[in-house]
């Protein structure tokens, strides 16, 4: 018995999105420093726009959370103040201020018969990252592959699903505004656990990590 025979709309899905992801993989591969520090400026400023529908959202986790008996830590790790909420944009605008390390030249060499051999940094394609129940790290994540040149496939842990799908929306706009892709960066529209397995599984389309 396979992935889809289990759930074959959550199998569908998957590959909906591994499709959309290698698509907006291959824009950004061709995309300039300047359209991809478009993006994470969007982005960042759509953060600070809709602050309080992410905290909202994160309202909503927080209490699940809290109701199903989590405390101490893991609350904290969970929950997002103002506070938290502009340094998510400020990372963001960090990414901005980094070195762009696609097509940089890394190593350089002539052979003895004339040939001349250079090895160029290039994007991976399409990173799949699991993490857990940290909302920030849906912003850090996908904009890290956004910069290297890489499409993004988040799921991270069920009791932030709210928290991130709104920044996640923040980080859609920040592409759209720089004419990238949305596919380009995508969440993993369930908290069902099977998703996890569906991902471990899409090696035509994401590496994971």
């Amino acid at each position: 018995m396979t992935a889809a025979d289990l759930n074959p709309d959550l199998h569908d899905e998957m590959i909906r999105m591994g499709e959309a992801a290698r698509l907006g993989a291959k824009a950004l591969a061709n995309a300039t420093t300047d359209a991809k520090n478009a993006a994470l400026k969007g982005a960042a400023d759509a953060i600070r726009d809709q602050a309080t529908i992410i905290m909202d959202a994160n309202t909503r986790d927080v209490a699940t959370a809290r109701k199903a008996g989590t405390t101490g830590a893991f609350i904290d790790r969970l929950l997002l103040d103002p506070d938290r909420i502009e340094a998510m944009a400020k990372g963001l605008e960090s990414i901005i201020d980094l070195d762009d390390p696609i097509g940089k030249i890394i190593f350089e060499t002539t052979r003895p018969n004339g040939l001349h051999i250079t090895r160029v940094r290039v994007p991976l394609g399409v990173i799949g990252v699991i993490y857990e129940s940290r909302p920030n790290v849906t912003a850090d994540a996908g904009a890290l592959c956004l910069k290297s040149g890489n499409a993004a496939l988040l799921r991270g842990g069920s009791e932030s699903f709210h928290s991130s799908s709104a920044i996640m929306d923040c980080l859609q706009e920040g592409l759209r505004g720089a004419n990238l892709p949305s596919g380009a960066i995508q969440l993993v529209p369930t908290i069902d656990r099977a998703a996890v397995g569906e991902m471990l599984t899409m090696v035509d389309y994401i590496d994971i990590i």
